[in-house]
């Protein structure tokens, strides 16, 4: 019995001092949070009773290069219903439905939404959000926001691009530049009870947005119009696909135009500007059709150059003294590699002719011939030393690469193509940039379009620099090459580029597209001004004309009729 008293005694105190410690380790837990750790749960509980709503920050300007604005910000609000606010329900539809032109169905399912706050519409008009505002009806959200705004519509389309519903870039130097021009979004924060009902005596409190910076470019809005026009005109008289012009500062690879008509409005960039019902396309053929329509073809496809390539051949050939300017050659109307026969445009031939004559006359077997001496190694050493297998590097998203055969791949045939610009494809930025470098004394440039980066007040904040690569050919070869292309166009192929009272030098080229079999041609001229120092450079292709296709015949004029106008707006005398 005694035994049983001690063994209960010991059973007694072994409970109660377990209750102890689970009490002292209850009272030191809550010690901990209620003391040490109060900061941090008594913001817990706050943020617990408080709502978030976005406030959008304006996005950056994009101004051309006199400051004129190209992309813009438009004030726009957006509708939100919160239902455990809603007090008129019936009211709040009916209003809806009205001001916003949505139908009963939707409006009634956003309202009777059991959420924390339901978007109703985005982009809204402000005077209509003012009005709906003015109803003063509980529940009822109208925020403001920012909607992109492009003043010239389809000007410059697949070079500025456009943003989404979020307000980040989709093509274009939108979303290249993107983290420049997106600012940080602000909140509008409200207090609610347990219920998710405001607390109105405590008012909204707010985290103010911060606007994105501004970017200035290259591209200057009246040489854009004027070459877009140039382009539009040429278009419809040559019932062409599409037409592409690009003007640059062989100097320093600002990018003056760069027109790819037809282009599309930017205002309503999922708008065909092809005519087709998108009623008949399924989703993935409208995708499929935008993203052809969004495509700058100067950057984004490649093409056989043809016989604007030929300038490179020349400066290769001139650096490596395998041909001389006064080299004489004989032109029977085809050059036979191997096995091939391989024809010049004028199939009678050009009888006895200088390097230089040869130029001025695109005569394919002259430029075989230096193909043919330079040799597969030395070709490629150029190719590679031109630059011709990396990318410009421009600021535009989506840059397509050359395609080029692997050198142990290219036999005396295939030599022979590329030396006129056959069996092989780049894309026209990158014959330009190239071109560029071999008649600018050697300095490999950037082409781009950013120039620099300011506040909303217009205040420094960034300007842009890029690489430049020197050496790519010697002073005295790149004035060599300059002579000769001057002579194409005041007396050569090119002919038709030519302005009294000042001197242009040029390239034309007649290629054929894939498959040979369809008869399909890319027309095009290369030239710049003035030929001592060139300050600027142009490339017009035309795609798929019908009729005469000779690029001297009618891509030549297109860049000549352009240059009229520009030169003397920018102040470039011949």
């Amino acid at each position: 019995m005694k035994k049983n008293r001690t063994y209960h005694k010991k059973k007694t105190v072994i409970v109660f001092l377990g209750c102890a410690l689970l009490l002292i380790g209850l009272m030191g837990r809550m010690v901990y949070l209620m003391v040490i750790r109060s900061d941090y749960y008594a913001k817990k509980a706050e943020e617990l009773h408080q709502r978030e709503r976005d406030i959008k920050a304006a996005r950056g300007r994009i101004l051309d290069a006199k400051g004129e604005i190209l992309a813009d910000n438009k004030a726009v609000c957006t509708v939100s219903v919160i239902h455990s606010q809603i007090k008129e329900p019936e009211k709040i539809i009916a209003m809806l439905q009205k001001e916003l032109g949505i139908t009963e169905e939707t409006a009634r399912k956003r309202v009777e939404k059991v959420s924390a706050i339901e978007r109703v519409k985005t982009n809204v008009e402000k005077a209509i959000g003012d009005k709906i505002r003015a109803y003063g009806f509980a529940g009822v959200k109208v925020d403001e926001d920012f909607k992109r705004y492009y003043p010239y519509n389809e000007l410059a389309s697949k070079v500025l691009g456009f943003t989404g519903g979020d307000n980040q870039g989709i093509i274009g130097l939108e979303v290249y530049y993107d983290k420049v021009l997106k600012g940080i979004d602000g909140k509008i924060l409200t207090t609610t009870d347990a219920r998710g009902v405001e607390i109105t005596e405590l008012g909204e409190g707010r985290v103010d947005p911060v606007p994105g910076y501004d970017l200035q470019i290259s591209l200057d809005k009246n040489i854009q119009m004027y070459a877009q026009q140039a382009a539009l005109k040429v278009m419809e008289e040559k019932q062409a696909d599409a037409v592409s012009i690009l003007f640059m500062n062989p100097q320093n690879g600002e990018i003056y135009a760069d027109v790819n008509v037809p282009e599309f409005n930017l205002n309503e960039p999922f708008t065909l500007n092809t005519g087709a019902d998108p009623e008949g396309m399924t989703a993935q053929e409208r995708q499929n059709a935008c993203n052809q329509m969004w495509r700058n073809l100067t950057i984004n496809d490649t093409y056989e150059p043809g016989s604007t390539f030929k300038i490179i051949t020349m400066a290769a050939g001139l650096s490596e003294g395998v041909v001389s300017k006064e080299d004489q050659f004989s032109c029977p109307g085809f050059k036979i590699v191997e096995d091939r026969r391989i024809h010049c445009h004028k199939r009678a031939g050009h009888g006895a002719e200088s390097f230089v004559q040869g130029a001025m006359n695109s005569c394919n077997p002259v430029f075989i011939e230096v193909g043919l001496r330079l040799g597969v190694d030395n070709y490629y050493k150029y190719f590679k030393k031109f630059g011709l297998l990396k990318k410009t590097g421009i600021d535009l998203p989506g840059e397509a690469a050359t395609i080029m055969h692997k050198k142990s791949n290219i036999g005396q045939v295939e030599l022979a193509t590329i030396s006129f610009g056959q069996s092989f494809q780049i894309t026209p930025i990158q014959l330009a940039t190239t071109v560029s470098a071999i008649i600018n004394g050697g300095n490999r440039v950037t082409p781009h379009f950013g120039v620099r980066v300011t506040d909303q007040e217009g205040n420094l904040i960034k300007t842009f620099k890029y690489p430049v690569e020197k050496g790519v050919v010697t002073e005295q070869i790149s004035a060599e090459v300059r002579e000769i292309l001057e002579k194409v166009v005041s007396e050569g192929s090119g002919k038709n580029a030519f302005i009294e009272g000042r001197t242009i030098g040029g390239k034309t080229a007649t290629s054929q597209t894939l498959p040979r079999s369809a008869h399909k041609y890319i027309s095009s001229f290369l030239g710049f001004t003035p030929t001592d120092s060139p300050q600027i450079l142009g490339i017009c292709l035309i795609h798929d004309p019908q009729g005469i296709y000779y690029g001297g015949t009618i891509a030549a004029p297109v860049i000549r009729d352009i240059y009229e106008n520009i030169l003397p707006y920018m102040g470039i005398a011949g």
